[in-house]
């Protein structure tokens, strides 16, 4: 009798708010890759802190190995062989790479040594990391890979990945891919939460399905289609977007030779950055992460005004010096990548946090309207199947996804003449996903101008009408989605591309500046 590396059984956690796991059982196989498939807010994150030592269920029993286990913190965890990448990144933004996972490893070992090991891992892996890089410096994408390199380091009997490839490239994916192969052949078993239907189908041998907090279906996900993974989790295929053909208004938003000096050593210089988003169109930018996206975001949301006055224009008017409110006046709005603390502040109920762009909630006196604000937040919350327990759940309760379609909906309500995001669907199930990609198509649709910063060139296409790669701090041209293929676009991602050989294709801004 083979003896399974885990089993849940009859797993119930209960918040004041909601049932986020009612009586899940759960069976992974040594050398299993084993994928937990819901849309957000079905319990996934929940049921892995669980196993991690993070939460304590109410009810049901885990066995590891065989043998019954409590296992009451992540330490214990690690120590029985378990280990998590979380999808919201649990890293130290004052300590460097190797600082960071030396907290997770055996104290006998030397933090030159835990360096060394880090550099070695990376290599190994294709994922390219400097061990002295404090994390305050890193983008999202290279946090992840920090992430699952200090999993690795521990030479895990049980892998979980909560969404590892959310913010990663596809040639990242592949080489990670072939990472988890290898440790699956091993004997490794892998517990992979992913909403990219795709990636489970390729990677995964069985498949355990959420909804509501309960086991709806148990499959192998190799013999079924993206749509029938789809109609388990969500029960219903995602409606496919209408992309019509834009009308492309005047420019909105141009950025003209836009230099930058890094901030932070490092960091990526900026160099004479151009291009046009005019009304009635989806602008993408496409890139590797840490390639300059950060310190262009930056400086188009007004947090970083360095830049000459007329290198950012917003209809016309010098922008550069501008703040972030200057800009939100112009209707300019803008989604960062990071969630929590940039995004919406944990701690801060869902309505409060409407606060940090809505400037009109703010009544006479400095009184804040807060009839009016959890209005308004009930209003986006259903408007974006938003999972919570009302306009008063602070923050950092949502999944990540459900937290993802808050922030967005927040900012596309504000109805914005400019609307800039980075990473719109990082995490979020492919409902949602259809859900978010059609609002910016609609924003679109009635005269917006939009860009899109995302590491998914499979949403780029869907989505853009005009593409740039951003690659060591330099902007590609931009090519008409229809154009551009795949392979294309991922080897201007290093930088390859020839100016020369797309004269004959000239761009909106390219046309406005002859």
């Amino acid at each position: 009798m083979t003896i399974q590396r885990l089993q849940l059984a009859h797993i119930t956690k209960r918040y004041p708010a909601v049932v986020a796991n009612s009586d899940v059982s759960l069976t992974v196989a040594p050398g299993e890759t084993h994928a937990v498939l819901g849309e957000n807010g079905a319990g996934k994150s929940t049921l892995m802190k669980i196993i991690y030592g993070s939460v304590k269920p109410d009810e049901g029993s885990v066995m590891f190995n065989g043998q019954p286990v409590n296992v009451r913190n992540p330490q214990e965890a690690r120590a029985l062989g378990i280990s998590m990448v979380f999808q919201h990144f649990s890293l130290f933004d004052t300590l460097t790479v190797a600082e960071n996972v030396w907290l997770g490893l055996d104290k006998s070992l030397a933090l030159a040594e835990v360096a060394r090991r880090v550099q070695a891992k990376a290599a190994e892996y294709g994922l390219d990391i400097d061990p002295q890089r404090p994390v305050h410096t890193l983008s999202v994408g290279e946090m992840q890979r920090v992430e699952i390199i200090r999993a690795l380091l521990t030479d895990p009997k049980l892998l979980i990945l909560d969404e590892p490839t959310s913010v990663l490239t596809p040639q990242a994916v592949q080489k990670l891919f072939v990472v988890l192969k290898k440790l699956a052949s091993e004997g490794c078993s892998i517990l992979y939460i992913s909403h990219k239907l795709h990636e489970i189908r390729e990677l995964c041998t069985a498949c355990t399905v959420l909804r509501g907090g309960k086991v709806t279906g148990v499959c192998n996900p190799q013999q079924e289609s993206n749509e029938s993974l789809s109609r388990l989790m969500i029960g219903a295929e995602p409606p496919p977007l209408q992309h019509r053909p834009s009308k492309v208004g005047g420019v909105a938003l141009r950025v003209q030779g836009l230099s930058l000096a890094r901030e932070d050593q490092f960091g990526v210089d900026l160099e004479g950055i151009s291009l046009d988003v005019r009304a009635g169109e989806v602008v993408g930018i496409a890139g590797v992460s840490g390639n300059g996206q950060k310190e262009l975001l930056y400086a188009l949301s007004g947090e970083d005004t360095r830049a000459e006055a007329r290198m950012i224009e917003v209809f016309g008017a010098p922008a550069a010096h501008f703040r972030p409110r200057r800009r939100r006046a112009l209707g300019l709005h803008f989604v960062p990548e990071e969630r929590l603390g940039r995004g919406a502040v944990p701690t801060l109920g869902l309505a409060q946090n409407m606060l940090l762009t809505r400037s009109n909630a703010v009544g006479r006196g400095g009184w804040i309207r807060t009839g009016a604000l959890q209005q308004h937040a009930s209003e986006i919350i259903r408007r974006f199947n938003v999972k919570a327990g009302g306009p008063g759940a602070a923050a950092r309760s949502l999944s990540g996804g459900n937290l993802q379609k808050f922030i967005v909906g927040r900012e596309i309500d504000a109805n914005p003449k400019i609307f800039i995001v980075s990473q719109p669907t990082w995490g979020v199930d492919v409902g949602a996903a259809a859900l978010i990609r059609g609002e910016i198509l609609a924003l679109r649709d009635a005269g917006c101008a939009v860009l899109v910063v995302s590491e998914e060139l499979d949403e780029l296409f869907e989505i853009s009408d005009r593409l740039h790669v951003i690659a060591k701090g330099r902007l590609s041209p931009s090519i008409d989605r229809a154009a551009a293929t795949v392979p294309q676009i991922g080897e201007w991602m290093s930088g390859l591309w020839d100016t020369a050989s797309h004269a004959g294709r000239a761009s909106p801004e390219e046309v406005a500046h002859a």
